[in-house]
């Protein structure tokens, strides 16, 4: 069976997406995926397991595909973020929910983003728009990402480390005056 595959990625932030966009198309990248809203749902068990193991239990709706995802442990080589993440297609996402609760699992937060997605090679970069603003993934081989970062106008020092929902907690605190929900999601 061997290991669960390795995510290798830099999580860049960006004024804007349409400048990485024109990159990849003078770069004849092929798009993916067009900009679809995602929405992610992360479950744990009451005593916090998982999060407390530094592993994710993620629901994601992205389009019309439903994917399952466990994530293991964060490291990082330089400011590329590793992880071992273990994801299957799922065609009832619902059936599954309602099974993960039964042995325990709940919703522990919720995230959305608008995410477009784009190939060059053995990379995949995607444009992602959030309530906190852009941001760009780069993801694949670790040897061809910080110069496909370069390729596409992005610094590779300027990747932040952290997830969207810690990066969220922070921007949370940074504007209390704006009374943003525990859940990072678009206004109704």
């Amino acid at each position: 069976m061997g290991h669960p595959p390795l995510e290798t990625e830099l999580k860049i932030p960006v004024p804007g997406l349409e400048p990485v966009r024109a990159a990849l198309r003078g770069l004849k990248a092929e798009k993916v995926h067009h900009m679809a809203r995602e929405v992610n749902v992360l479950l744990d068990t009451e005593d916090d397991r998982l999060q407390t193991s530094g592993r994710a239990l993620r629901l994601r709706r992205y389009g019309d595909r439903h994917l399952f995802t466990l994530k293991g442990p964060v490291s990082y080589r330089g400011t590329i973020k590793v992880r071992q993440e273990n994801e299957v297609e799922v065609e009832d996402v619902e059936r599954l929910q309602t099974i993960l609760e039964d042995l325990g699992f709940s919703t522990v937060v919720r995230y959305e983003k608008d995410r477009e997605t784009w190939r060059i090679g053995r990379i995949i970069i995607v444009l992602d728009h959030t309530p906190m603003g852009d941001f760009v993934e780069v993801e694949g081989p670790p040897e061809e990402i910080e110069a496909t970062a370069s390729a596409i106008g992005l610094d590779p020092e300027r990747a932040v480390r952290g997830s969207y929902l810690s990066l969220w907690q922070v921007h949370r605190q940074r504007h209390p005056e704006d009374h943003l929900p525990a859940d990072m999601v678009f206004p109704k």
